[in-house]
């Protein structure tokens, strides 16, 4: 009997593997931890764990084998899983690669390592960026100029533009040149430029927006939000010409300010005209404007995720990503892009379907590297002004919003580094 009871036992322990083989996170509404989600997924793969991502099935579900690991830091973020056996897993997977189904499933092979451009001094907004990293606890480092002009964006694989005007306008911020930050930040600018060599803090700005274009080109993932995208191709297609305002940089505009543009320069946008008022917020007229002239409502403003269907177009797919179909829309310096005046070869990701002219979200590809360009400041603060706090995503851990930040940060986990020559 002694020894018929230790085979079962034997039996059974042999067993527990195949009863529990893998962990479903499901990303659709019924999961209350969605960004922390993210954030396990960046780890797991870090461990050397093989993770999959099943894009259009269950909002993006991540599936993660069962290691102790793993499941610990589930529990510890509250996040919602399933222990699946081997004939459980056989199911999903079943389900995902269905003839009639638009999902797949992507292994994640590798973490990309984050880089963050922002400035060392301290400015009075917040980076949805940043809040979304930190919440889901995924390592970056911080550069700006002086790292992207000596070279070190060669040692990344992703990275994000912080609020940042490449004009060297100070964001059109004139209205707060009297207040201290703005007189540091001008300062620290000024200082940067003559530091390598430059006249003006707009031919410094150009040439950091030119290194990172060719870090594009060479294989780098870039994301910008806000400000960071259409000022990034403004810059670049003003090569050559002064845009800037006599009251940002004390020298006139050239002959050739509004003229003499050069679209080949530019990732993402074309056709369009920089705003030369220096009190104007608007610094060229890819935005729509913010708030456009029929003033929005909050309620009734919101952007659509357009559909991928993952096996055709599993970029597509993987950065729309979401358990919801419409987003609320927030604000920015860049509230939203004209259709008109975003290149033919870009993809549309979202975009507002009461106003036909309007992009919330884009992306497309530069040589062997992607952009991906997100309009409007804080998806969880509709209208974020200078001074305000930062958003507590403790208190939106669902945020549809941020989850499109999140999105970005695995994509590059599915492509493998290209050569670079």
């Amino acid at each position: 009997m002694r020894r018929l009871f230790a085979f079962v036992a034997l039996l059974l322990a042999s067993a527990l593997p195949v009863l529990a083989q893998d962990l479903l996170v499901p990303m659709d509404d019924r999961q209350g931890q969605h960004l922390k989600a993210y954030g396990v997924a960046y780890r797991a793969i870090a461990a050397g764990n093989e993770v999959e991502w099943l894009v259009n099935y269950r909002g993006g579900a991540f599936l993660f084998p069962a290691n102790d690991g793993i499941e610990a830091d589930l529990r510890a973020k509250s996040i919602l899983y399933e222990r699946l056996s081997g004939a459980d897993v056989a199911q999903v997977l079943g389900d995902v690669a269905a003839p009639e189904a638009t999902s797949t499933a992507i292994r994640l092979e590798r973490v990309p390592k984050i880089a963050v451009y922002a400035p060392p001094q301290s400015l009075p907004w917040d980076d949805a960026v940043l809040m979304a990293l930190d919440f889901a606890e995924i390592p970056y480092t911080k550069i700006y100029d002086d790292e992207v002009l000596r070279g070190d964006l060669r040692t990344y694989d992703w990275l994000h533009l912080h609020h940042e005007d490449f004009t060297g306008q100070y964001s059109k911020f004139i209205q707060y040149q009297g207040e201290p930050w703005y007189r540091e930040q001008k300062a620290t600018a000024e200082q940067s430029a003559a530091a390598h060599g430059f006249d003006r803090v707009p031919e410094l700005k150009l040439a950091v927006a030119e290194a990172i274009r060719g870090w594009v080109e060479g294989g780098g993932f870039l994301f910008a939000m806000c400000s960071g995208t259409d000022t990034f191709d403004l810059a670049l297609a003003a090569h050559g010409e002064d845009i800037v305002s006599p009251a940002y940089d004390g020298t006139p505009f050239s002959t050739g300010a509004l003229t003499g543009l050069d679209f080949s320069r530019t990732l993402a946008f074309q056709n369009f005209t920089p705003v030369l008022n220096p009190r104007d917020p608007e610094h060229a007229d890819i935005d729509t404007g913010a708030p456009p002239p029929a003033m929005r409502n909050p309620a009734l403003d919101f952007f659509t995720l357009y559909q991928f269907n993952a096996r055709q177009d599993p970029v597509g797919a993987m950065l729309t990503q979401d358990h919801v179909a419409s987003v609320k829309g927030f604000l920015g310096q860049a509230t939203a892009f004209r259709r008109d005046k975003i290149k033919p070869t870009v993809v549309v990701l979202a975009a507002n379907p009461t106003r036909t002219d309007e992009v919330k979200y884009l992306h497309g590809q530069f040589g062997q590297g992607t952009f991906t360009f997100y309009a409007g400041h804080d998806p969880e603060d509709y209208q974020h002004f200078v001074g305000d706090p930062p958003t507590d995503l403790a208190q939106a851990p669902t945020s549809p919003g941020y989850r499109l930040i999140l999105n970005n940060v695995l994509f590059p986990a599915a492509r493998k580094k290209p050569q670079k020559t």
